[in-house]
């Protein structure tokens, strides 16, 4: 009965590409930051 059931979601490949999601986010965030606050030194 087992082998009827088809995995349709690949748990272990999805966590990996919505980690790498959130750290590019978490990346992106931090140069666009980094790059207001240089902005602002006199």
């Amino acid at each position: 009965m087992f082998n009827t059931i088809i995995p349709l979601v690949d748990w272990g490949m999805g966590t990996a590409i919505i980690g790498v999601f959130a750290v590019v986010c978490v990346v992106l965030t931090i140069v666009v930051y980094s790059m207001v606050n240089s902005g602002k030194k006199k």
